[in-house]
């Protein structure tokens, strides 16, 4: 019997003959239908081959022409799905790595758009029709809110602190204090970083102190920089000593060598007045006489991926003209998308207000509650499902603020009949990828991190979910 179910499936030419799969062609390729075409009917083939085939209960109609073309186009599809799609964020982690860190702010968007659809004067000058300079748009922004003399960006914070190194220090011992030889992620560590550079490490201090004394003891005809790193991801507290920016730049401008500091996640403005620890700002480092400074984009500056180098003219020149600083170089995208974010932070409460992750990290908690009680409110009551409002703690993230929790509302979902991992699991299968906690057997949904319009995409996505497990 099997051998006549397997003289059904159509031939390819014969499928492709039909007049849906000329519709198709229209969306695909003829070799993306013929491939698709060919694993369907091998499914089928392999199917009916197979040991524990149950002939009574196949679907006969699969072996119809239209409805292998349907499932070929399907096919196709899914494989021509995006892979990096748009998500949700209900971890409230705010600034989620594996999300894709900040939001960028209406402007941004609007900005990377403009330079996407026209050309741009991404390195020309308009006065003279010349070539001009690439960082032209972003100098003098940078310049106001951080004080320093000159500024570059690259793509990303270990790729500015990689090329700072190589400029100014390469084949020259840097000095570090043991304690912030920090690890920046996806185990990539300073000593490698400075490795890279082509710079040799000198530790000194101790993990929880270092003292004044240790620098200068260090220090030899062979000293290229002095290098201190923000510990941004993580804090040493109790018993330790560390030295001040300023005795530092003090002692080390006597002897003519430069002082670099690797801010981290980097902030414009401070934050205490909203409840958030104390955080060196960048303008505090440049006024505290260090010669450079890097930082990221798009950590608590709430833009796009980019590594700030701000700091004295003369080494912002030498490291401008580093042969890795065009293989670092950021492209017109990122360079619309930090102007718009920089130039927001010239009205600080406009930042507050219009930077999702600034807006996010002061948000009053009444205005996430709120929107928890409105996902609440449009979430349809189901048996055997449980949904609960609940104050709880959200995370900065992005190697920031580690001691930090930020109040925040959560909605809890528990099931008799569903582990929250089933659930997750499904939330991340929806049209909408939407992340989520979990935590004591229940699933969470932080509203910290869900925005305001995302309030109906996520309420329709449960709602799809309870629809589907009541029909099963």
């Amino acid at each position: 019997m099997n051998k006549n179910l397997l003289s059904s499936i159509p031939s390819v030419n014969d499928i492709l003959a039909d007049d849906l799969a000329d519709k198709i062609k229209n969306q695909f390729s003829r070799t993306d239908l013929l491939e698709a075409v060919r694993k369907i009917t091998d499914d089928l083939r392999n199917e009916i081959l197979s040991e524990n085939f149950d002939e009574e209960n196949f679907d006969k109609n699969l072996l119809n022409i239209k409805n292998i073309l349907l499932n070929a186009e399907n096919y196709l599809k899914k494989l021509y799905q995006p892979k990096m799609a748009p998500a949700i964020n209900a971890t409230g982690v705010i600034i989620h790595t594996n999300l894709g860190r900040s939001l960028l702010s209406e402007k941004a968007r609007k900005a990377v758009d403009n330079v996407a659809k026209h050309y741009s004067t991404l390195e020309i000058d308009r006065k003279s029709g010349e070539r001009g300079h690439r960082y032209a748009s972003l100098q003098e922004i940078i310049k106001k809110l951080t004080g320093a003399e000159a500024a570059l960006v690259v793509n990303n914070n270990a790729a500015a602190v990689t090329l700072v190194l190589a400029a100014l220090a390469k084949e020259r011992e840097v000095i570090i204090s043991r304690g912030e030889l920090v690890e920046i992620g996806g185990s990539f560590r300073i000593p490698e970083v400075m490795e890279q550079s082509g710079c040799r490490l000198v530790e000194v201090g101790s993990t929880n102190k270092v003292y004044l004394k240790d620098y200068l003891n260090a220090v030899s005809e062979e000293t290229g920089a002095l290098l201190k790193v923000h510990t941004s991801n993580y804090r040493i507290m109790g018993f330790t000593e560390t030295v001040k920016a300023e005795e530092l730049v003090e002692y080390a401008h006597k002897r003519d060598i430069p002082v670099i500091e690797d801010l981290g996640s980097g902030i414009l403005f401070d934050l205490q007045d909203y409840g958030l620890e104390y955080e060196p700002t960048v303008a505090e480092s440049i006024s505290a006489g260090i010669d450079i400074v890097t930082f990221s984009g798009d950590k608590l500056l709430g833009g796009p991926q980019a590594g700030i180098i701000v700091g004295k003219k003369k080494f912002i020149e030498k490291i401008e003209y580093h042969p890795l600083m065009r293989a670092l170089r950021v492209d017109k995208f990122t360079l619309a998308a930090l102007e718009a974010t920089l130039n927001i932070y010239r009205n600080f409460d406009k930042a507050v207000e219009t930077i999702p992750t600034l807006r996010m990290l002061t948000e009053d908690t009444e205005k996430t509650k709120q929107r928890a009680e409105d996902l609440l409110s449009k979430i349809e009551e189901v048996d055997k499902f449980n949904f609960i409002i609940e104050k709880d703690t959200a995370r900065i993230g992005g190697g920031a603020y580690p001691l930090t929790e930020l109040d925040t509302y959560v909605l809890k979902i528990s099931a008799e009949e569903f582990s929250p991992e089933k659930i997750a699991y499904l939330l991340r299968q929806s049209k909408m990828p939407i992340f989520t906690r979990i935590n004591e057997g229940q699933l969470i949904l932080d509203l910290k991190t869900v925005q305001p319009f995302e309030i109906d995409i996520l309420a329709d996505a449960i709602n799809d979910i309870l629809q589907e497990e009541i029909i099963k």
